[in-house]
């Protein structure tokens, strides 16, 4: 994607999401936006976009939320200043005229993606964009800069009230976005979005209709994301079978996609009125184009991007073939049928509209065996479904026209174990994953699984803050997000503290995710205790119960207007992990009468969100399992176990190894990651995938014994799957060891990784000399080390 340099330069910081040019004072030469009881009146030229309007519609209300005044919107420019400008480049005849005379100076932005400048000139505020997107993503940060969240309405959260609204002079410049296509899948919607819709907000549609879309599109534009991959499940009505959605995401500017296994927005699960076993283009290939080209008829004339291909209906693998050459042969048939029917029916565009080819499950090794896929469409790499991701684009592919994405899951129904109840994945992950994706080519598209929107608004965030400007993320800033994030939802006197306690949620978690407190298969095997110690499990519920006491004491802190908001994003996620963790364990030790008590108080909290806000969420939020479906990859309703007591073997010392003390210029600590919160992993990601490099630890005196080491990883994915990741490990610069550091793609290594958020190898060492000794580690990229370990035997 083509770079603009004047746009390079961002007055926002990686410490805050806005920027501290909108204050309560006036200062020199400052705009005032709202002062002395008085609001700046709007101008939008009479041709703006819909888009451009329903965003300046929302930000004057955002401004009346904060201050108390609702600007008025003028028809023309001559109405008396001081006045907000807000334009397309080239549709707005005051701004354009500004321009030509060589006062607005917007550097290249005709012709930039989504980018915008804001501005003070000639006495005016002026927000331009290159595009209507690029013009409405201005008036938004407009929003973000005095105060407003992007989750007011789907969190609650409220804006600190102020007076007064000064623009400082200068001119601000965003943009391009780091991802062309960016945006949220939800999934899943079974157990929460959906009834919510039905029962709560959209009973006259009883269903997820037009009235919650429209609340979804604004939190996108809000979150300068452009792309919607809609519900989709058998709960939920398609989305294209209501007219009014797909108006409605064009008037929002909003780019529709539909998931991997819905082609040209076809959703098969509740669109194919056909018998199941006719979904085949082996042998009802009229059938199945007729079905296509039929959405084309309807929603060509609207920005959508179209995915390719072919799986069956509800994510299931492709029908009528008998081999992965056959599969291959049919596939590149479709890919042709499909892009003759976009070149017929989509008039949205002048050039080809995007594809995306999205290589998820058993596609991408059809895909590594030789599936062709057209140059200019977009391969959309999948992750494992737990945050890892599969493939990475290697030199030579990263030279195809269509680039590169990513499908990334923040929630999940699956197996091994589903987790669709808290979000846990730290945003750490999300970091490591995706800027290392894009550091390969992946900066086409980026679509994260979001399930049912609550309560992934952390993750969701972040995910979408790194899409618009990677840039801003490093081992150095990284740790920067979550303070800013807790300042801007909840002021900054209890920043800090809410910043620690969602630091240890996340690391907790990351151990293991609240959904997956059962330590066997659904289905297939008998239940068995967790492997944890009784000392760990002491560790854990103490861990636990100090975050519960804090965050109680955060809150009677927090104002009554900030109430809603802290028990929605904060104090629910840690004291429902915090009280999973103790049903599991206490009924695992047989103390019943723990283990029943917690099981009560997580009711009663769950039951509790049907309360805030004054019922705005009531029905929305459910405990995991919700009911009995897909009982073969969800955790089992919970019950006292009937474990016999553990014989534990004494836990003979082990020596940890710093692994911030080894860290170098291309190994770096990333704060947040893994089970230690400090993983250590080799940085800038674009490190040549055949690089070797070395890490040195140092030993600490060891004993005349047995040893064995501990490496305990990520369960990332190769960089170069076809050469894995090996690792090198020198004892002392005179023993060598070797290990092959990849755990097989979906295999029951894999299962136990992904569950435990972390992969153990241990290799024997045998007698250690007593002293001191070192240890160095040769890896390539990709590698995540969380922990190394000596442990005796």
């Amino acid at each position: 994607m083509k770079r603009y340099a004047f746009l390079l330069l961002l007055l926002t910081t990686a410490r805050a999401f806005a920027a501290t040019w909108v204050s309560s004072a006036p200062t020199a030469d400052a705009f005032p936006l709202v002062a002395n009881g008085h609001a700046a009146t709007w101008n939008l030229s009479p041709t703006a976009d819909a888009v451009v309007r329903l965003a300046a519609d929302d930000v004057r209300a955002d401004i009346e939320r904060v201050t108390g005044l609702r600007p008025a919107e003028a028809a023309t420019s001559a109405h008396p200043h001081p006045l907000v400008l807000v334009g397309t480049l080239g549709n707005h005849p005051r701004i354009d005229a500004l321009v030509a005379a060589g006062k607005l100076d917007v550097g290249e932005l005709a012709g930039a993606w989504e980018s915008f400048v804001i501005t003070t000139v000639d006495r005016a505020l002026v927000i331009v964009g290159s595009d209507r997107r690029g013009t409405a993503f201005g008036v938004y940060e407009l929003a973000q800069a005095i105060g407003v969240s992007p989750w007011h309405w789907w969190a609650d959260v409220a804006p600190a009230p102020r007076n007064a609204l000064y623009v400082a002079p200068g001119t601000r410049r965003f943009g391009p976005p780091s991802v062309k296509y960016r945006g949220i899948f939800l999934n899943d919607e079974d157990w929460g979005l959906q009834p919510w819709a039905a029962e709560t907000f959209e009973p006259a549609t009883g269903d997820i209709g037009p009235q919650t879309y429209e609340k979804v599109f604004e939190l996108l534009l809000r979150l300068k994301a452009n792309t919607l991959w809609p519900a989709m499940h058998a709960c939920t009505q398609a989305f294209n079978l209501n007219p009014a959605n797909a108006a409605l995401a064009d008037a929002y500017a909003i780019v529709m996609g539909s998931s991997h296994a819905e082609p040209l927005l076809r959703n098969n699960v509740g669109e194919w009125t056909a018998p199941k076993p006719d979904y085949n283009y082996v042998s009802n290939r009229d059938g199945v184009r007729a079905y296509w080209e039929e959405r084309m008829r309807t929603n060509g004339a609207y920005e959508n991007l179209y995915t390719l291909g072919m799986r069956g209906i509800h994510d299931s693998g492709i029908q009528g073939t008998t081999s992965d050459e056959q599969r291959i042969t049919v596939l590149e048939q479709v890919f042709a049928d499909q892009r003759e029917l976009l070149e017929t029916y989509v008039t949205s565009s002048t050039t080809p509209p995007p594809q995306i080819f999205c290589a998820y499950k058993e596609v991408l090794d059809l895909y590594r065996q030789g599936l062709a896929v057209p140059d200019d469409v977009t391969i959309v790499w999948p992750d494992d479904n737990f945050g890892y991701v599969r493939n990475f684009a290697s030199p030579d592919e990263q030279a195809r026209s269509g680039g590169f994405g990513v499908y990334y899951h923040i929630s999940y129904l699956g197996r091994p174990m589903a987790y669709l109840w808290l979000n846990t994945t730290p945003p750490a992950l999300i970091w490591e994953e995706m800027a290392k994706s894009h550091a390969h080519g992946a900066d086409q598209v980026w679509i994260v699984n979001v399930g049912d929107l609550k309560p992934a608004e952390i993750g969701t965030e972040f995910f979408l803050d790194l899409a618009w400007d990677l840039r801003r993320w490093n081992p150095d800033t990284l740790a920067d997000f979550l303070p800013a994030w807790a300042a801007r939802e909840f002021g900054s006197a209890q920043a800090d503290a809410i910043t620690d306690v969602m630091n240890r949620y996340y690391q907790l978690n990351s151990v293991r995710k609240p959904e997956h407190l059962q330590w066997w298969t659904p289905l297939k095997e008998s239940p068995q205790p967790s492997p944890f110690t009784s000392t760990e499990i002491d560790a854990r519920f103490a861990a636990f119960a100090t975050l519960r006491t804090e965050v109680d004491r955060i809150a009677a802190a927090l104002p009554p207007a900030r109430q809603a908001a802290f028990f929605q994003l904060v104090s629910y996620p840690i004291h429902g992990a915090a009280l999973a963790n103790q049903r599991y364990f206490a009924g695992e030790r047989g103390d019943a009468p723990t283990a029943h008590a917690a099981d009560s108080a997580l009711h009663a909290i769950t039951a509790e969100f049907d309360t805030i806000a004054d019922g705005k969420w009531r029905g929305f939020m459910r405990l995991e399992p919700a009911d009995n479906d897909w009982r073969s990859m969800r955790i089992g309703a919970w019950e006292m176990p009937h474990f016999p007591a553990k014989i534990e073997p004494a836990d003979r010392a082990a020596i940890d190894l710093d692994l911030p003390a080894a860290a170098t210029d291309v190994w770096r600590v990333i704060p947040g990651l893994g089970h230690s919160g400090q993983a250590l992993t080799i940085w800038p990601f674009d490190t040549p995938r055949k690089a070797a490099l070395t890490v040195t630890f140092d030993v600490p005196p060891t004993t005349d014994d047995d040893w064995t080491l501990e490496l305990h990883r990520l369960p990332t994915h190769p960089i170069d799957p076809e050469h894995g990741q090996p690792v090198t490990l020198t004892l002392d610069d005179d023993r060598t060891l070797t290990l092959d550091a990849t755990t097989p793609d979906g295999s029951a290594a894999w299962a136990d990784g992904v569950l435990n958020q972390r992969v153990t190898h241990r290799i024997e060492l045998g007698p250690l000399t007593p002293g001191r000794h070192t240890l160095t580690l040769t890896a390539g990229p990709g590698l995540v080390i969380d922990e190394l370990r000596l442990r005796p035997d």
